[in-house]
């Protein structure tokens, strides 16, 4: 259910898929050796956290959003809380390699002009509709194993391309697989569409119509970006939504499972076992106990 896959592209360079698709977090390690190397760190689906000062600090991954950390000085060790159904890619490449992707016209890139060069630097970002392709395209490989290496070195290359693209035109179709980055744009529409609809979501055709898709370019969008069925999808993110909402105390099973959607308790007990494996009153109890 959970899987950490490191592929390294070259010496300098080297990407690691992590997947969780269980019910619980799951905790991931990648030794760092050395200094001068720049992280990139993108969440696809769900969230999650990198870890430091043995977990005494902590950064946030967001869904759709990405993480740049370079820091010359020490050596950034890769300690990563994964979320239940939660994915995420990271890229490190040395300092040197980098320049070298660049050359001379790296100076626009903030972190590498004179004068921060030797200081460290953080920085968040938003997933780009062109970037959500290729990050698409790296968990869904499909082709012949013997040119997966190839395959991810140039899809490696591209991802970073794409992420300093000041210039980029979110409207542009340049994509030749099945999605451009039109449809990224309107699928992750869908995605907004139904959370904010949560408890009485559009029907998929609705939904479809909606946002001026097909049916069928719609679903399998939706399940190549964010590696479910729009429902699926919207049922895990109603149950987590329903947990948050125990977890804060100001409401009881019975309002928690109305305010997602549930017009009998006992259609969201039977929902809320299904994911979690326990009862929403069993699941209060545990929090109480624990306080």
């Amino acid at each position: 259910m959970s899987s950490q896959e490191v592929i390294k592209i070259e010496d300098d360079f080297t990407l690691i898929r992590f997947q969780n698709d269980g019910s619980e977090p799951f905790y991931a390690q990648h030794e760092i050796v050395g200094t001068g190397l720049i992280q990139f760190h993108f969440g696809i689906k769900g969230n999650a956290k990198f870890l430091f000062n043995q977990g005494n600090y902590a950064l946030e991954l967001k869904e759709e959003k990405s993480l740049l950390l370079y820091n010359p000085q020490k050596e950034l060790p890769l300690n990563l809380e994964l979320a239940p159904n939660s994915w995420a890619i990271s890229v490190i490449v040395s300092i040197k390699k980098f320049h070298a992707l660049f050359s001379a016209e790296a100076d626009y890139i903030t972190f590498l002009s004179p004068d921060n060069k030797d200081k460290k630097y953080y920085n968040e970002g938003n997933i780009s509709p062109s970037m959500a392709i290729v990050l698409s395209q790296l968990f869904h490989y499909n082709l012949h194993p013997s040119i997966k290496n190839l395959y991810y070195k140039g899809k490696g290359y591209e991802l970073l391309s794409l992420y300093f693209n000041r210039t980029e035109d979110p409207n542009a179709e340049q994509c030749p697989f099945l999605i451009d980055e039109d449809n990224v744009l309107k699928i992750r529409k869908a995605k907004e569409i139904i959370i904010a609809n949560m408890a009485e979501p559009p029907g998929l055709q609705e939904l479809a119509d909606e946002i001026g898709l097909n049916l069928k370019k719609l679903k399998m969008g939706f399940k190549q970006i964010y590696g479910d069925t729009v429902y699926g999808f919207l049922f895990d993110y109603k149950m987590d939504f329903a947990r948050k909402l125990l977890d804060s105390g100001s409401y009881n099973v019975n309002e928690v499972g109305l305010k997602i959607g549930y017009s009998t308790g006992s259609h969201f007990i039977a929902a809320f076992k299904k994911k979690f494996a326990t009862t929403p009153k069993k699941y209060l109890m545990s929090i109480n106990a624990n306080v």
